[in-house]
């Protein structure tokens, strides 16, 4: 099963990596406390719209952009998470022998 929070968090901490931010300077940006926004990082707390909102914000994303990669990311772990179907071989039945 894909957890929408891990992978947020997965999203999120990649975006403030990519922008050489730290913890410290996204939880002043989006008056959010450091220890809160780690805990969303590692996907054990859920963010709620309006937080996700303002660390996008602090960080100068949209919240479309990162909805749209944690989307990505959870349809790539959905597929590689689902079933395969096998190939099922029907036998001709046999024939019968007639003397």
């Amino acid at each position: 099963m894909v957890l929408f929070r891990r992978v947020l968090g997965d999203v999120l901490r990649s975006q403030r990596v990519q922008r050489g931010m730290t913890l410290r300077e996204v939880s002043a940006g989006a008056r959010v406390s450091l220890g809160y926004i780690s805990e969303i990082e590692r996907g054990q707390k859920e963010a709620s719209s309006e937080l996700l909102a303002s660390l996008c914000g602090a960080m100068d994303l949209t919240l479309s952009q990162v909805i749209r990669e944690v989307s990505d990311q959870v349809a790539l772990e959905e597929a590689a998470l689902a079933p395969i179907p096998l190939p099922v071989r029907v036998d001709a039945p046999a024939a019968s022998s007639a003397a």
